[in-house]
């Protein structure tokens, strides 16, 4: 049995539409529980309409729930300990449930994580790591917004959290590992990003392939497992992609119904075109991952629908099930064991 935390107050909808993204997960994986946390009289009505997931369920009242406005300060002072957010992670900590979702304030979450939570060892900086859709499938692209900035130390850490996640998800032996960057040619790019492809190299860990520098448009093509960058570029390159599926969407839908003979069309490529649809639409990758904590926390968007919900679930279900920080404690351990000089004779 998989036990998730879940924030019912978090996102645009809060339990109106979070409710019923797990029932829809449950339905998919019976094997889920949830530790639900709410404010009763606002979830309680709506739980009652879905008894198979109030009997697979433990509700806990809570005092408050973080505004998707609020300041990560200002959260952090008002709720923590008592705010749904929090508790929903504190579940995590306490050992009451194997991964945390919430589609709430990203900010908020991200500062009660690091602070109910903390780092793992050796790891300076968490990561948002998000699940990108390519021509090949999928790839995992970090970081997409946790900090700005990283140094080779972190990019490095960054790829291997991103590696260990890609062997949880996509049962990947070997995954490959790609930085972004301006350019692929090894003179091209930021001091740090060209040095963290040196310490990639010369590490030579044995659960990921170094592919060397990608650019913007590799990111579609799949051409890596894994996708490695700082969080200023990786945000603003997630949001690139998500604006531009939707203007493609509309685009599409405006040309579909301009005239009769386009109408006509639609009708006989109706089938190819709700398969383009389902491949662009954001709610089937929701869940974005937290990586370098010592606990799963899964965020999910603001403004997901169910079916986005139950993606984020099933995120958090995989990496549950699949033992990710087990899998990233191993190989932060295998890396820095080798950077460690050796003791007794050999050293003399």
């Amino acid at each position: 049995m998989i036990r998730i935390s879940i924030d019912l107050m978090g996102g645009d909808f809060g339990p109106q539409v979070v409710i019923p993204g797990a029932a829809k997960a449950l339905e998919r994986h019976p094997d889920i529980s949830f530790v639900m946390y709410g404010l009763k009289e606002q979830c309680e009505p709506v739980l009652d309409r879905f008894p198979t997931l109030k009997e697979k369920s433990v509700f806990h009242d809570c005092e408050l729930a973080v505004r998707m406005d609020e300041k990560p300060s200002q959260a952090l002072r008002r709720g923590r300990y008592i705010s749904t957010m929090w508790r929903t992670i504190e579940a995590v900590k306490t050992k009451e449930a194997d991964v945390a979702v919430s589609a709430g304030n990203t900010g908020a979450l991200m500062a009660m994580a690091k602070f109910c939570l903390r780092t793992m060892a050796n790891i300076e900086r968490p990561a948002i790591a998000a699940i990108w859709p390519t021509l090949k499938g999928e790839s995992i692209v970090l970081d997409v917004g946790a900090t700005i900035g990283a140094d080779s130390q972190q990019l490095l850490d960054f790829a291997l959290m991103g590696g260990a996640m890609a062997r949880a998800l996509f049962e990947i032996e070997r995954p490959s590992i790609g930085l972004l960057n301006v350019g692929v040619e090894e003179i091209k790019g930021q001091e740090e990003v060209k040095e963290a492809g040196r310490l990639l190299r010369e590490a030579n860990v044995d659960s990921l392939e170094y592919y060397g520098f990608v650019e913007g448009n590799d990111l579609g093509k799949g051409t890596v497992d894994v996708v490695v960058t700082e969080g200023f570029s990786g945000n603003i390159a997630l949001k690139a992609a998500e604006g531009t599926a939707r203007q493609i969407g509309e685009y599409l839908r405006s040309a579909m119904s301009r005239t009769l003979l386009a109408k006509i069309g639609y009708f006989f490529a109706k089938g190819a075109f709700d398969m383009l649809r389902e491949k662009m639409d954001p709610s089937r990758v929701n869940g974005g991952v937290f990586l370098g904590l010592n606990g799963v926390v899964i965020k999910s968007h603001g403004g997901a629908n169910a079916e986005g919900i139950a993606a984020a679930i099933e995120v958090g279900y995989d990496m549950a099930k699949n033992g990710l920080n087990q899998k990233i404690e191993n190989d932060l351990q295998k890396y820095h064991a080798k950077r460690l000089p050796p003791i007794g004779p050999e050293a003399a």
